[in-house]
């Protein structure tokens, strides 16, 4: 078996890139939910004193990035490459963020799995030697999302019960080839999976299956069981996808238990704030990775996570015409 690569679509990382420093941007809702204490920057004003929602969003990934230089102590001009990406049309969100800094940029698009996307390869630079230091930053926007996918916010549509509310956040991580921290181990790419859900508001079931199979293949190119992990994490499927999910792993016989959790269920208190299944968007897991998860991790509170981020890759073009709709999923390992 070829140590670096156990399975197909698994890779093993022997250097191990570490995690060297994290920063997360909470929108208003989100800071008011309970996760607050886990996020850098709090934001108050939704539209953070800018003229439009997108440029709010751009404005949300200078702060996640100014943050993370000022945490890891980097001039602006370290990281050698970022990886950024968001839900905008043409990913405008990260671009108009990094225009004109000098900061050598690869654009993603993996709708709400961008951030485990650019950490994955990220994580591959660094091992690599391509990179010395790299950062994976992504960004999600309540409002400039409605307006794309959906309708503007005055139009007063209803929220369907299976309907996730796009988080109001971002986040960005430094990864390096020394230093300390949590370290990247390993990683699983996934593949586009489509079972035929073409309902744009129930995204957690178009994306469960496509979760289900790239953990499902991480465990066994890796020979790990989930009491391996100290938590096995999805972004995000909300309420309905992550159930599905447990139910696919019960079918095998395996239960995830408490090990097993959502993004999109942990940054928001259901019970009290009207989010309907949960959260969404490549800020929500971002946001979540880059404060709760990672932060957790620091305290000694685990050794061994799969982060698992999960995107369902529409577009408004598409749902005007009907088509199902594609998800995939990628896992990232990390350790202590």
């Amino acid at each position: 078996m070829n140590v670096l690569r156990p399975g197909k679509r698994t890779v093993c990382f022997p250097q191990k890139p570490v995690i060297g420093g994290w920063a997360s941007v909470a929108g208003k809702k989100e800071s008011e939910g309970p996760l607050a204490d886990w996020f850098d920057v709090k934001c108050t004003d939704t539209k953070l004193r800018q003229e439009s929602w997108e440029q709010a969003e751009t404005r949300m990934q200078q702060l996640a990035l100014e943050r993370l230089l000022q945490k890891t102590g980097l001039s602006p001009a370290d990281p050698d490459v970022i990886f950024s990406g968001d839900l905008l049309n043409q990913c405008v969100g990260s671009s108009f963020a990094l225009r004109n800094t000098g900061l050598a940029c690869l654009g993603l698009y993996g709708a709400c799995s961008t951030m485990a996307e650019g950490l994955l390869l990220g994580a591959a630079a660094v091992n690599a030697g391509y990179a010395d230091r790299a950062v994976a930053m992504t960004s999600s926007h309540f409002a400039s999302s409605e307006r794309q996918y959906r309708f503007p916010l005055a139009y007063g549509g209803q929220r369907t019960p299976t309907a996730q509310w796009t988080v109001t956040g971002a986040g960005a991580v430094l990864l390096a080839k020394e230093g300390t921290g949590p370290r990247v181990s390993g990683a699983t790419v996934g593949t586009i999976e489509d079972k035929g859900i073409t309902d744009a508001n129930n995204m957690g079931a178009a994306m469960a299956w496509a979760a289900y199979r790239t953990i499902r293949t991480h465990l066994e190119a890796t020979g790990t069981g989930p009491e391996d992990y100290d938590r096995i994490v999805t972004g995000d499927l909300g309420k309905l996808g992550s159930d599905m999910v447990r139910e696919f792993f019960e079918r095998d016989g395996l239960k995830l238990g408490s090990v097993y959790n959502d993004c999109g269920l942990l940054i928001f208190d259901r019970q009290g704030q009207d989010v309907h299944c949960g959260g969404s968007g490549c800020g929500c897991s971002a946001a979540v990775l880059c404060g709760y998860l990672l932060g957790r991790m620091a305290k000694g509170d685990w050794k061994r996570l799969l982060f698992c981020g999960t995107g369902a890759l529409l577009s408004p073009t598409t749902v005007q015409q009907k088509q199902s709709i594609p998800a995939v999923c990628h896992a990232v390992e990390i350790e202590r």
